[in-house]
């Protein structure tokens, strides 16, 4: 019993929390439509940045209190993937971005699960590196972006075309850095593939 109370440290709580919450914006995102509903719209936006933000929070609370566990490890990962393809996906269906910026990021979350699961039978750590962060980051800010316009233009506020083409920027770099962090993963970490 003792192991179980240890899973639940503050920072695996806010995790189940905005794993729990991906839904919320799910329901009220698709509700809002885009340009249809203002409150509904900025509340999809306001929901989405808070859950983009709790990464951070649940990170430093197990940082800074000593409360890194297994649980963590590997629920955390699973929630920004989650949180990102949510919003892809309703963007997808209402044309924003194409079907195959989704692809790729989808493969390439793959493909790297997949090293860091054979890495990790022979008891070797790939961690996120530099570039990878740079994907993440700017993955969510285009994200964010793209949800800000939608408010935006659903409040009758006249940026929606530079907020948007700023998003779809921030998007086609999204997707430049997933292909190069991927393939940068997979050449460092080529003796688990291919042997030594």
């Amino acid at each position: 019993m003792a192991g179980e109370k240890d899973v639940w440290t503050p920072a695996n709580i806010v995790t189940c929390v905005r794993i729990a919450f991906i839904p919320v914006f799910m329901l009220v995102a698709m509700e809002a439509g885009v340009y249809a509903n203002p409150p509904l719209a900025v509340a999809a936006f306001v929901i989405y940045v808070t859950l983009s933000l709790t990464d951070k929070v649940d990170g430093y609370l197990a940082r800074s209190r000593n409360e890194i566990t297994d649980f963590g490890k590997f629920l955390d990962p699973i929630a920004d993937k989650l949180l990102v393809f949510s919003a892809l996906l309703l963007l997808m269906a209402d044309g924003f971005v194409s079907v195959w910026v989704v692809f790729v990021i989808l493969v390439r979350e793959f493909l790297v699960s997949a090293l860091r699961m054979v890495a990790a039978s022979s008891g070797e750590v790939i961690a996120a590196d530099t570039l990878g962060k740079a994907k993440t980051a700017v993955t969510m800010v285009s994200l964010c972006g793209y949800y800000l316009s939608f408010a935006v233009a659903a409040l009758g506020i006249n940026d929606f075309g530079a907020l948007s083409f700023v998003s779809w920027a921030l998007m086609v770099a999204a997707v430049a850095l997933t292909v190069v962090s991927g393939a940068q993963y997979f050449w460092n970490a080529r003796h688990v593939v291919f042997g030594r």
